[in-house]
Formats: structure tokens, C-alpha cells, sequence
């Protein structure tokens, strides 16, 4: 059941990344540099800061 539960987690910031990249990093990592990192991104343009926060979603464990 824990497997799950990360799971479902995992696929609700995934959810957060593409809606809002910001939100689904801090969810993941709290507020830090790669928070920061991926507003930078998002402000640069929409979809370098998707792929910055599915990246660290998927290696941060």
C-alpha cells in the first residue's frame, strides 16, 4: 500500500508540473535553488520549465 501511495503522489506533481512547473518543484523539493531555478525557467518560456520540474520530479526521490 506505501508503493501506492508514492505512486499517486508522484502522479499528482506530475500533474502540478505540467499545469504549474513551479508548484509541482515545490512539492517535491520545497522551496531552494531548483525552486528557483524553474520560476526562472517558466519565465523564460512555458515548456523549459515543464521539462526542469518532470526532470526533478523523476530523479528526486
Amino acid at each position: 500500500m506505501k508503493n501506492f501511495s508514492l505512486y499517486t503522489m508522484d502522479i499528482i506533481r506530475l500533474i502540478f508540473a505540467i499545469l504549474l512547473p513551479p508548484l509541482g518543484v515545490f512539492l517535491q523539493v520545497g522551496i531552494g535553488i531548483q525552486f528557483w531555478i524553474n520560476i526562472l525557467l517558466t519565465l523564460f518560456g512555458y515548456i523549459p520549465g515543464i521539462i526542469h520540474a518532470v526532470y526533478i520530479i523523476a530523479t528526486r526521490k
